[in-house]
């Protein structure tokens, strides 16, 4: 009975036969371990090398924005104004470029230092068109009264601005040129927070009346009358 019991222990021994070489047992990875000025022991700020450290998305790219039609278009329900073109151009209102841009029956809209901004952006979009002559697209400017709708459709959006305000703008007084073009209609200075519209049209029949017939270079009379309105929506046209 012995012999037999020998054969078993051996059989379920787990020490390795003679020769074998034994597998060193996994270990975790270590950490490096240094010691600070007074002798302790600081652990490595290092990661262990077993943590994978997430790689970060990229930033989305912000989109850029469409860039500005030349051309777009007014429409007044109270005046009878229907998609009426305004050409955008670079000055000042009224100015050389812009008269003759209104000479062909259609409005201007400037744009740069002396000018205004886009349809849609924070400031003064300022839109000038004849009362008078070359088809009187604003002749009825100046009954249009505060809170009335003016719509204007650029590209794929049409702009709802409310008249919340009338000026009347001197071509004789510097002073009364920068308030018109000013990124605030009438506030010179002041920080612009929302998207704005200047309407404005020649006081031609109030300057005559009152004997005054003075005018400028380019035809223009003193005195200009400005309807000024504030956006408050903005839909897919």
């Amino acid at each position: 009975m012995t012999g037999i019991g020998s054969v078993l222990l051996a059989a379920c021994t787990t020490d390795p036969p003679p020769g074998a070489v034994e597998a060193p047992e996994p270990s975790e990875p270590t950490r490096t371990v240094t010691t600070d000025d007074t002798g302790g022991a600081v652990t490595d700020p290092r990661p262990p090398p077993w943590v994978t450290r997430a790689r970060p998305y990229p930033s989305p790219t912000p989109e850029t924005p469409a860039p500005e039609p030349r051309t777009s278009y007014v429409s007044i329900a109270a005046l009878g104004l229907r998609d009426v073109p305004v050409q955008r151009y670079r000055g000042r209102p009224d100015d050389a470029p812009g008269t003759a841009i209104q000479d062909t029956g259609v409005m201007a809209s400037p744009r740069g230092p002396g000018g205004g901004v886009g349809p849609g952006e924070v400031g003064n979009f300022i839109v000038t068109g004849h009362r008078t002559s070359h088809g009187a697209p604003l002749a009825q400017l100046p009954a249009l009264a505060e809170g009335a709708r003016v719509q204007v459709r650029s590209g794929d959006r049409v702009l709802v601005y409310r008249v919340t305000a009338t000026r009347e703008t001197s071509f004789r007084s510097p002073a009364s040129l920068r308030a018109q073009a000013a990124p605030v209609p009438g506030r010179p200075g002041v920080r612009p927070t929302e998207a704005m519209l200047t309407l404005s049209t020649c006081a031609t029949p109030e300057d005559h009346a009152e004997g005054n017939y003075w005018s400028d270079e380019f035809g223009n009379p003193e005195h200009r009358i400005d309807k000024v309105a504030v956006l408050v929506r903005e839909r897919p046209a």
